[in-house]
Order: C-alpha cells, then sequence, then structure tokens
C-alpha cells in the first residue's frame, strides 16, 4: 500500500468539495465555521444533512412543507444545515413559527379548522403531541365512534381486523405447544 505524503493531503483538501450527488462543487468560505449540531425549534439537527432532509426531522415539519419554507427564503435546499450561518438559521426558525402569518395556503398547516379558533396553524414538537393526545381525550369524553375505538384499542379509521391488529392470545401453531405434544405422544409410547 502506497504511503500518503503530507504535501498530498495538504492539496487534496485545498480542492473544493465535489458532492457526491450529481458531482455538484461547493466550496464552504473560510469565514463561516462548519457546524455538526444546530439547534432549531427546542431540537438538535444534524448538521450534515442537507437543509431540506434536516428541518423534517423536526416534528410536525414534513419534507413538502421544508421546500416551501426554504423556497420563500430563498435559500438553496441542497446546502449542508451545518454550513448556514446564524442569521439564516433564525430566518429558518422565524419562518417556521410564524408560518400563520405568511400566505401559504390553508391545505400546507398539519392543523386546519382548530376548533378553539378555527383557524389554520402549523404545530411542532411537544405542541403537536399535546394536541393529538387532547383531542383523542375530546374524542373519548363524547363518546364518539373514534372515541370508543380509541378507548377499546381498535383500529379507528376503518381498517380491517380480521387478521391484523391482533393483541393478546396468539391463534395459530406454536413451536412450544408442538414440543411439548411431542413430548406427551412419546411419553405414552413408552408405557
Amino acid at each position: 500500500m502506497e504511503q500518503i505524503s503530507l504535501a498530498r493531503v495538504g492539496a487534496w483538501l485545498s480542492k473544493p468539495y465535489i458532492g457526491r450527488a450529481k458531482g455538484r462543487v461547493g466550496k464552504m468560505s473560510e469565514a463561516s465555521e462548519f457546524r455538526h449540531l444546530v439547534r432549531i425549534s427546542g431540537r438538535d439537527l444534524a448538521g450534515q444533512k442537507k437543509l431540506i432532509v434536516a428541518l423534517a426531522d423536526l416534528r410536525g415539519v414534513g419534507y413538502n412543507f421544508a421546500n416551501v419554507i426554504t423556497t420563500k427564503l430563498s435559500l438553496d435546499p441542497r446546502v449542508r444545515l451545518g454550513t448556514l450561518t446564524e442569521e439564516q438559521v433564525s430566518q429558518i426558525e422565524r419562518a417556521i413559527q410564524s408560518t400563520a402569518k405568511s400566505a401559504l395556503p390553508e391545505w400546507y398547516y398539519n392543523r386546519r379548522n382548530d376548533p378553539e379558533t378555527g383557524e389554520a396553524r402549523q404545530l411542532l414538537g411537544a405542541d403537536l403531541d399535546f394536541i393529538q393526545k387532547s383531542d383523542i381525550e375530546d374524542e373519548k369524553n363524547i363518546r364518539s365512534w373514534k372515541g370508543v375505538r380509541h378507548s377499546l384499542g381498535l383500529k379507528v379509521r376503518g381498517q380491517r381486523t380480521r387478521t391484523t391488529g391482533r393483541k393478546g392470545r396468539t391463534v395459530g401453531v406454536r413451536k412450544a405447544s408442538l414440543v411439548a405434544a411431542a413430548k406427551a405422544a412419546s411419553a405414552k409410547k413408552e408405557e
């Protein structure tokens, strides 16, 4: 195996970065430093992921919603999250949290026709979990069909339950029962 000299390594590091996907060429500026963890909306996101994929890791933000946010802010969706400046990160965070005031269509939001306010909102993280749990509890309290199915632990959205979604006792042949039956049969033969 060939020894690599430090001069060759230095020359290789000074070349522009060529990305794996489609041979894109990009070079990080010397002024900005790459960050491996970027905090957005109370969650640490991986800096080595591309911008859209990293934003989709937030609970309540999907791939399409992240794409809309990046295009509205005129950011390159293929750039790595760790290469963004603090100003760009704060701009993204403000855009995600103030989406109700933006001009997005109502169907982009994950909370449309809120029963309390009647408006469309985008919920993130723990807020989304809390609202979902409270909605399920409301369904259980008013004893709607969905609430009854939730309280019984059954499928809610009309799926078939004949063969799937079983809990508790197993149906069918189990290996342990076959071994026990074989031992009982051999014990009878010996008698």
